[in-house]
């Protein structure tokens, strides 16, 4: 008989529900083989999220060996995760048509061969059409790693998994940083930046080998449907709010972004309205509309919205006034952001427990963290300005990374608290798209500000002057966050309330 999960729900598929089934095994697998698994499965989400901020160290080379302008920069880093985020729910779904493994295997493949013609990119141009290639791949394969997770894995330790997609996605980023910089410094074989591209080939065909042999065959239990109009929809909606953000500074503004900006209304408009017509003969948009009418939801989307624009500009930034402002190799650089890593690895992975423990205040009380850094930061750069001491910045953003470690692996849980279980799948869908598009909007708009400070022919108090005015806006990004998480832990604390009452009663 094949086993049907006593958790329908597939946060990673997008599926509103669902019963699966494995057909090799007819069992969970066992906790030796778990392990494993979980390694195959989160070296794609560490890839994912290490190969979005590896370039921001290699920023600097790309623009003294590629010749890549500030617009291409952005475009570079802003644009892989503009198609990451278009593709993902269209990647959920194809999961559920046919098949967690094949899509893993076969976004895996495609990755690594995206990974390749970013490290043999002779133009800017070509590097920023590889990147948008290498986002769509990354589409294909993520969404099966939480789909797995959540549809195979029994639920007393479903949770450890999931903490530690958590915790990988932060060391993706982080890692980006440190070990992006020792590779460009060291100029393995001589590639220079090219290495942070091609290092992709050897793990994508571990990888690839491995899932072949470890991950179950998995089958949906109800034939999901795509919806084009409505990922195309979406996907040209956001291009016309973020391209003209990213180009206009350096064209001058010409009246083509403004049309386009405006533009984004309409197309906005006419996609929800597709969505809804869609929703109402039976189909499935999307986008779940009815997610909408859940205020904690739309709360815990817009924090995370404003958490992912400000982690991805605030390291997009930090790179160029390290390397560009002070002088830093892309080594030095990187080792500046490891005290970050360790500290953000190490509440991340006590996060879990104390979140359990204390609820979503724990959440509030890591960005307050954060943004105590964050000031702390901007008044040291403000009056120091040039002369404000690379020591102090190590321990001010390492302060940082300890707050983002009890924000980042819980931001999904917090959208979810007034959430439906059979509406779980679909709305953690939209709200990792949300937060991958936010995170391309806070580069687009972000990094605009901070080529706008820093002067034509630059020194290093133009870039501390442009970082300051970025944690500026980092910090009401943060604000924002807090208020909106604290919503959420006090809606939170209402309905154990309520289920506490109607327990005794």
């Amino acid at each position: 008989m094949p086993r049907r999960d006593s958790t329908p729900t597939k946060v990673g598929s997008m599926a509103e529900t669902s019963a699966i089934r494995e057909p090799s095994t007819g069992v969970s697998p066992s906790i030796g083989r778990q392990g494993p698994m979980v390694v195959v499965l989160l070296s794609a989400w560490f890839m994912a999220q290490f190969d979005f901020f590896v370039v921001n160290v290699a920023a600097p080379s790309l623009q003294r060996e590629l010749g890549a302008g500030p617009a291409e920069l952005q475009l570079i880093v802003g644009g892989y995760i503009f198609a990451y985020a278009g593709g993902m729910i269209t990647g959920g779904r194809l999961g559920d048509l046919y098949g967690y493994r094949r899509l893993f295997v076969g976004g895996m493949i495609a990755f690594t061969i995206a990974s390749l013609l970013c490290g043999i990119a002779a133009h800017p141009a070509q590097l920023v059409v590889a990147r948008l290639v290498q986002g769509c791949t990354a589409a294909m394969m993520v969404p099966q790693v939480l789909a797995v997770i959540t549809s195979v894995f029994p639920v007393e330790t479903r949770p450890r998994a999931l903490g530690w997609y958590g915790a990988a996605g932060g060391l993706g980023s982080i890692a980006g940083q440190v070990l992006g910089g020792l590779l460009i410094t060291a100029d393995v074989f001589g590639l220079g930046w090219r290495i942070i591209f091609l290092i992709n080939l050897p793990v994508g065909v571990v990888a690839v080998v491995l899932a072949v042999r470890l991950l179950p065959r998995l089958e949906s239990g109800h034939r999901a449907r795509l919806d084009p109009l409505g990922a195309i929809g979406i996907a040209a909606t956001l291009a016309l709010l973020l391209v003209p953000l990213v180009l206009g500074h350096e064209e001058g503004w010409p009246a083509w972004t403004w049309i386009c900006m405006v533009g984004a209304l309409p197309a906005g408009a006419v996609t929800i309205a597709w969505q809804r017509r869609l929703d109402a003969r039976g189909g499935q948009p999307i986008l779940d509309v009815s997610l909408f009418k859940v205020g904690s939801y739309v709360a815990g989307i817009a924090a995370a919205a404003a958490f992912l624009a400000y982690f991805a500009s605030f390291m997009f930034t930090l790179t160029l006034m390290l390397q560009d402002g002070f002088g830093l190799s892309a080594f030095h650089a990187g080792l500046a952001f490891a005290p970050m890593g360790v500290l953000f690895s190490a509440t991340a992975l006590v996060g879990s427990r104390l979140v359990g423990r204390y609820g979503l205040r724990v959440v509030v009380l890591g960005a307050l963290l954060t943004v105590m850094s964050l000031l702390l930061l901007a008044l040291r750069l403000y009056v120091a300005d040039a002369d404000a001491g690379l020591a102090w910045i190590i321990v001010l953003i390492g302060l940082a990374g300890s707050g983002n470690g009890l924000v980042i692996p819980h931001l999904i849980g917090v959208a979810l608290v007034g959430v439906r279980p059979h509406q779980a799948g679909v709305g953690a869908g939209i709200l990792t798209t949300a937060q991958q598009f936010a995170g391309s909007a806070g580069i687009a708009v972000i990094g605009t500000v901070f080529f706008m400070v820093v002067s034509a022919r630059p020194v290093a108090a133009d870039f501390t002057r442009a970082m300051t005015w970025s944690l500026l806006i980092d910090i009401g990004l943060l604000l924002v966050v807090i208020a909106l998480v604290g919503y959420n832990e006090r809606v939170s604390g209402r309905a154990a309330a309520e289920a506490a009452r109607a327990a005794g009663a």
